[in-house]
């Protein structure tokens, strides 16, 4: 079943805004995505950097974080566990508490996969003009503030 906020109808706004930014923005995700230079699903990926945002985890905070099902996020993390990415430890007040944690090699491939899309984005700034550039920086914090707005 849809979010509430997903059935309800849009108010009224500027259709083509909302049709281009939602393509822009999903375009410019999936370059972003690309750019990860790594043998790793966006699932894995997005897992992987929730654990190192959070600490470690138990994998119900993180299937609820990630909004996944139970069972897809014990494959992930039983995928990222073999790749050496993340390990898994008992929670010392409860022993049947299990928490997962990203090891170096996940920091490391989280910070290679960073560099890569800063990287990508600088580029494409660097052929804008001082004026295209103060533009993204206020929409920059207008995003920010949509994402805010959101999370309420």
């Amino acid at each position: 079943m849809a979010p509430a906020h997903a059935r309800a109808e849009a108010p009224e706004v500027d259709r083509d805004l909302v049709v281009r930014l939602r393509l822009a923005i999903a375009r410019l995700g999936r370059r972003l995505r690309q750019q990860t230079g790594e043998e790793i699903t966006y699932s894995q990926l997005s897992a992987l950097g929730s654990i190192e945002k959070r600490g470690p985890v138990t994998l119900g905070t993180l299937a609820a974080v990630e909004q996944v099902r139970p069972p897809s996020i014990t494959r992930i993390v039983a995928n990222l566990e073999e790749a050496g990415l993340v390990a898994r430890q008992a929670d010392p007040g409860d022993r049947r508490i299990v928490r997962v944690e990203v090891t170096p090699a996940g920091r490391e491939l989280l910070r290679r996969g960073r560099i890569r899309k800063d990287a990508y984005l600088a580029a494409r700034l660097a052929a804008l003009t001082p004026a295209e550039i103060d533009l993204l920086r206020q929409a920059a914090s207008v995003l920010e503030r949509l994402l805010e707005v959101e999370l309420g």
